[in-house]
């Protein structure tokens, strides 16, 4: 099998990343996998998409960490590869991470992944429906049964009375990720309400949303593959994130802690909910986000943490990824790869 994740830079990527550990399994297991910078994708005259493309020299890596040392050393191999001529396109590339200084790079692989599917690559997630999602937004295209109360707008006004209404609320910009400028706002303090919504209304739009009370207990990520939850030698891919003092995040760089998932019937339950938006959009790798019995959010563009679950489930879920990519491309391979992406995507 060829394949080549996207990501926003090579030198950027790290060990302990789930594209760095799905890179090592890929490889250990005999694949070709290149690693594809957004900014070394081209569109060439014979309508074909290409990048310079990296790729580790070795068969077989012990952890991430010498993977990563052999990918940005002289001794990785570089070349010009064509896209359209690979098995699998995995765009692991976050667009939130370049509105600040590479707006152009936010929709580039999708645009450069759009193309070079119409050749028979099997493109994941499906850049068509990371296209709808490229914003918070897409959240709110899920059942309201999912979700918190939610209210979109840059009108001060209106994001006031909605945090009256609700007595406290959480704020954070409708463009953004990793729990940068999230705010738990409260009805009785104006001062430092009027201080958070200018704070995030210079990222735009601000989303204000009905805080729930579980959140304070952290939450749980749950991976799906294929629409279904992640399930691989009878244990889920799933992890919790539990606070870190009053922090509100529990995004372990915003210094939440791990622990083992215990997952309930209404955590599967959501999950069931979801599964049929995701599948039509063609999501083949999902992250959700779990707050007592609603989804706080749902990550399609690179959801991280398969390395956490492994650690806690002590299972290898980066194999059952690339055992269905395997699948997928034989897929392909038996139908001359004539068949919709989207529907491959989740097969």
């Amino acid at each position: 099998m060829r394949l080549a994740f996207v990501v926003n830079d090579i030198k950027t990527e790290e060990p302990g990343y789930t594209t760095t550990r799905l890179g090592v399994q890929a490889t250990n297991r005999g694949h070709e996998a290149w690693v594809i910078s957004v900014g070394d994708l081209g569109y060439d005259p014979d309508e074909r998409v290409r990048a310079t493309a990296t790729r580790v020299p070795r068969t077989r890596y012990k952890d991430g960490a010498a993977y990563i040392r052999d990918l940005h050393s002289p001794k990785a191999i570089r070349e010009r590869v064509t896209v359209d001529d690979l098995d699998v396109l995995f765009l692991r590339n976050v667009p939130s991470d370049e509105k600040a200084s590479r707006a152009w790079a936010q929709t580039a692989a999708l645009d450069f992944g759009r193309v070079a599917m119409r050749h028979g690559v099997i493109v994941l997630n499906d850049p068509n429906g990371l296209a709808k999602a490229q914003n918070k937004m897409y959240f709110q295209m899920f059942p309201e049964e999912v979700r918190p109360r939610t209210l979109i707008s840059r009108e001060r006004k209106l994001i006031r009375e909605f945090v009256e209404d609700e007595g406290r609320a959480v704020l954070k910009p409708l463009h953004g990720s990793g729990g940068e400028n999230v705010f738990l706002v409260r009805a009785d303090d104006p001062a430092n309400l009027n201080q958070m919504i200018d704070a995030v209304a210079r990222d735009g739009y601000i989303i204000a949303q009905e805080y729930l009370e579980k959140a304070e207990e952290g939450d749980t990520r749950l991976f799906l593959m294929n629409g279904e939850p992640l399930r691989h030698k009878g244990r889920y891919a799933a992890f919790r994130r539990v606070r870190r003092g009053g922090d509100m995040r529990s995004n372990l760089h915003a210094g939440g802690s791990l622990a083992k998932a215990v997952l309930t019937d209404t955590d599967l339950h959501l999950a069931e909910i979801v599964r049929p938006k995701l599948v039509q959009d063609g999501m083949f790798l999902v992250g959700l986000d779990i707050v007592g019995d609603k989804l706080m959010e749902i990550n399609v563009f690179s959801p991280g943490g398969l390395g956490s679950s492994q650690k806690l489930e002590g299972v290898n879920f980066n194999d059952a990824v690339i055992d269905s990519l395997e699948a997928k491309v034989s897929y392909m391979f038996y139908y001359r790869r004539n068949f919709n992406n989207v529907e491959m995507a989740t097969l």
